[in-house]
């Protein structure tokens, strides 16, 4: 049985420092248990706060950062150097963990308008970057955990309700989306369900509607969030504000 969690703190900013402590010591025990870890990120107000507790505490010294993969569940295709980036605001983290051992070549970026004509080949590029990391025959790498954003229309990464997006493995391209910038390259719903735990980090009241909706029934359409499950244990690690309505 997939273990289904939701833990609930006071505000953000302990939401952050939760859900960094907890990162930490998955890191850890996934490295004792397998020699590596793969961890995707998130961006957003609470999935930066939250890489940046990572930067501030103290345990991260315990972590042997040489051993981690970093991922994006989903990037803006703009410029590299735009501050709409997901990468450029969580560069505090990765800066912090250089001296600690990470090295800059297992933190794999999503494409920029920098490097590719089109969000097609910088989500074709992501995916074939995912299947080199991955185990023979899979089509990407054994997360241990995958964090997602979730936003009041209930999107995680940039699958949007009743938008087009993919089921396949790997990276896709997203245009048109709702929210700006346009373009944008995407983890498919299927990749993120591959992963063995899935944390889902909700702050705000504007997102209690969505939140609660996504307990309810697994309708991937309408409400993507409530189709996003680990293998092993789906986590909701949310702020009093945004559980109101559960």
């Amino acid at each position: 049985m997939i273990a289904r969690q939701i833990v609930i703190h006071d505000d953000l900013q302990a939401t952050a420092q939760g859900i960094a402590a907890r990162l930490i010591t998955s890191i850890t025990d996934a490295i004792a248990a397998r020699g590596v870890a793969h961890v995707v990120v998130t961006g957003g107000s609470l999935g930066i706060a939250a890489l940046k507790a990572v930067a501030a505490n103290p345990a991260k010294i315990a972590v042997d950062w040489a051993q981690v993969h970093f991922w994006w569940g989903d990037e803006r295709f703009v410029e590299a150097s735009s501050p709409e980036r997901n990468a450029g605001q969580a560069q505090e983290l990765f800066d912090s963990l250089l001296p600690l051992g990470l090295e800059l070549d297992t933190v794999h970026v999503m494409g920029s308008t920098d490097q590719y004509a089109t969000a097609e080949e910088a989500a074709a590029a992501y995916t074939a970057l995912l299947a080199e990391e991955a185990a023979e025959g899979a089509a990407s790498p054994a997360f241990d955990v995958l964090m997602l954003g979730m936003g009041p229309d209930s999107h995680i990464a940039s699958l949007f309700p009743n938008h087009t997006r993919s089921d396949e493995l790997g990276a896709i391209a997203v245009h048109n989306s709702p929210k700006p910038p346009a373009d944008r390259v995407s983890l498919t719903m299927g990749t993120i369900n591959t992963a063995r735990e899935v944390w889902l980090l909700v702050a705000g009241a504007e997102k209690a509607p969505a939140l609660a909706a996504a307990q309810h029934e697994v309708n991937e359409a309408a409400v993507p969030a409530s189709a996003a499950h680990g293998t092993e244990a789906t986590r909701w690690l949310v702020d009093r504000a945004a559980a109101t309505l559960l």
